[in-house]
């Protein structure tokens, strides 16, 4: 029993010291203009989005930034996506508009939308960002000031989610949890192998030649996780990869119910682990790490040990919610996140075996391999 003990506290030990690097080395974006200002072309694929397109473009369109353009790409919306959005920009010359093609056999749809948005787009900088993230307006100067400050190929930028609901305050935030303990920043940046490989396609700048020397969305066109295998595909190539912290100037609510969150994370967490077998594995580890250590309570020879592990796990959640503006307080609550994690991923296995899951309308036939160019 004692060395399964040293195994669950050496693990926290060493996503703790992780966590604390990453806090101290993950860049931040800052709100200050560029002395460059070379012209880049934001791209927004949307899909039945009437929700939130007006108030979206809106902030796009009042960016201080002096050189940029906006496209939209309407997936077949069936909410009057493209006119609200055409509305929301007040005639700014801007902005356009574009209907996207049928989704062809072999392509996911968000990659299909965003290589048609590639095919239209113009400059040397192509910012892909999805249209419920929402952007301050030195949002784009900052990001485009981290971009020729690193002299990054590829840069993508974690946006400050922004949560409402009690399922979204208790999953959404562990995504900033898992990045932080379980992904060195350091060797995200500058170690040559693809499996350190990470970004978020919520919010992707890339360089025109960088994104074409690594075949775009046509690399990736029928995987689901299809920003982790472009950021792997840019670190293969010998290209610069760095990550950002979103830190307030760019933001995002991923979602707005628990329903939705757990279908959302459903989606995509089998092939984040890539097997199964993998994701039933990562599941007893975290049972093991983050819940067990509450039974340990009842055991008099292990109550010290359940006491210094459970605070290393409030510790690892408070430390990275506090860094990526989330409630601190919600991290009392971890055990609960876990249990809410484990449901999700029931859902992902379930559907796995029933021919995958739905999403906007569409089946998604879930890809677990590597990204490969199609």
């Amino acid at each position: 029993m004692m060395a399964f003990v040293v195994f669950v506290l050496v693990a926290l030990c060493i996503i703790a010291l992780t966590t604390i690097s990453n806090v101290l080395l993950f860049k931040r974006l800052q709100p200050e203009m560029t002395a460059k200002t070379p012209h880049v072309h934001v791209l927004v694929p949307a899909r039945n989005e009437a929700a939130i397109i007006s108030q979206t473009i809106s902030a796009l369109l009042q960016q201080t930034y002096p050189n940029y353009s906006v496209t939209l790409l309407d997936d077949h919306s069936e909410d009057g996506t493209a006119d609200i959005a055409q509305k929301a920009a007040k005639g700014d010359a801007r902005l356009t508009i574009i209907k996207g093609s049928d989704l062809p056999a072999g392509w996911m749809g968000k990659s299909w939308a965003c290589h048609q948005l590639a095919q239209q787009a113009e400059g040397d900088f192509l910012l892909f960002t999805d249209s419920d993230v929402h952007w301050q307006p030195q949002g784009l100067a900052a990001v485009m000031g981290m971009m020729q400050q690193t002299e990054a190929d590829l840069l993508s930028v974690w946006p400050t989610q922004q949560t409402v609901t009690w399922g979204e305050r208790l999953t959404v935030p562990l995504i900033a949890m898992v990045i932080m303990g379980y992904l060195p920043i350091v060797m995200t940046h500058y170690a040559p192998l693809a499996i350190f490989g990470a970004a978020n396609g919520q919010c992707m700048l890339w360089r025109r030649s960088a994104y074409d020397k690594i075949g775009g969305h046509e690399a990736v066109a029928n995987n689901v996780l299809d920003d982790v295998s472009q950021a792997r595909l840019v670190k293969q190539a010998g290209l610069r990869l760095r990550m950002a912290d979103g830190n307030g100037l760019v933001t995002c609510r991923m979602y707005d119910s628990w329903p939705a969150v757990r279908d959302g994370f459903a989606k995509n967490i089998l092939a984040g682990y890539g097997s199964a077998v993998a994701l039933v594995l990562a599941t007893i580890f975290h049972w093991a790490v983050f819940l067990l250590p509450y039974v340990w309570l009842f055991d008099a020879n292990l109550r010290l040990y359940g006491l210094l592990a459970i605070g290393l796990a409030f510790g690892i959640r408070a430390l990275s919610a506090a860094a990526t503006h989330q409630r601190i307080r919600d991290s009392l609550l971890m055990p609960v996140s876990v249990l809410l994690m484990t449901r999700i991923s029931v859902q992902a296995l379930r559907w796995h075996v029933s021919g995958g899951p739905r999403w906007k309308g569409r089946v998604i036939q879930q890809q677990t391999g590597s990204a490969h160019h199609g």
